[in-house]
């Protein structure tokens, strides 16, 4: 296999799981089905279950020596090498009947996210990074805004419960006197927006590694920066901070109440 092949080729299989499962997870959608309670108190649907099952053969096949981690089925096998899967990622928009959920795959290499795939099958669209490879939403490059400013941004949050339960209540507050509009998509949603320009900021906290692999490269190709709420590069502490690029540091001294 080419060098080239080879940088390619983890895109390829991740594009192609994600649009397998996904249409697994489609035919769940808007449908009866049954619900149960996980140990945190989350959902979990049989969509959820069936379509990491399908992205888990699906990659395997793929990638035999690679391990995973996902959100319904844990951990398996190498920690060198591992996708980072998260079957549906908005189970409540899902159970619900809205239409913003979406399959998260990412490839995790020496701790590095080099892939990433987001895929919303209820709206048909697909958003793609590979290390160095750009940022793409159903095949078109995209890339963050330039907006330089608090005054002429857009501020994405997850939900005010959820923000106030993540000890960061009172840096959300001044963000929102310093931004002119305020929108709670949540989830992947928020990531995504960020990366194809349409908003400038997206804070999120109470998180699992599978909610935010994906989405970093994707912000992080498409030119913006992705760190949690310390200016940490990681996905592991639980918190996500995600923007332009320009804005970062001002939002992260704003959050910790420095300016």
């Amino acid at each position: 296999m080419s060098k080239k092949a080879s940088q390619t080729f983890p895109l390829e299989l991740a594009t192609k799981a994600a649009l397998k499962a996904g249409k697994v997870a489609l035919r769940y959608f808007r449908k009866r089905v049954s619900i149960q309670k996980k140990s945190d108190g989350s959902p979990v649907t049989k969509a959820d279950k069936e379509t990491e099952e399908i992205l888990i053969a699906t990659l395997q096949k793929g990638t035999p020596g690679c391990g995973f981690l996902g959100e319904e089925f844990g951990e398996q096998g190498s920690k060198t090498q591992r996708w980072i899967i998260d079957p549906i990622d908005g189970t409540r928009n899902f159970i619900r009947g809205i239409p913003i959920w979406a399959l998260l795959i990412a490839l995790e290499e020496e701790g590095e996210i080099t892939t990433g795939v987001v895929h919303s099958p209820a709206t048909g669209e697909l958003w793609s990074a590979s290390k160095r490879g750009g940022a793409f939403r159903n095949g078109k490059r995209i890339s963050v805004s330039k907006v330089g400013s608090f005054e002429n941004s857009i501020f994405f949050h997850s939900g005010l419960r959820k923000s106030k339960e993540g000890f960061h209540w009172e840096g959300l507050l001044r963000l929102v006197e310093k931004t002119p509009y305020q929108r709670g998509p949540g989830d992947y949603l928020g990531y995504v927006l960020v990366a194809q320009g349409q908003g400038e900021i997206y804070l999120e906290d109470g998180l699992a590694p599978w909610d935010i692999a994906a989405n970093k490269i994707i912000v992080e190709e498409a030119g913006g920066k992705l760190t949690d709420l310390d200016g940490l590069f990681t996905i592991y502490s639980g918190s996500a901070l995600a923007t332009n690029g320009k804005l970062h540091e001002q939002v992260l001294k704003i959050l910790h109440g420095r300016v």
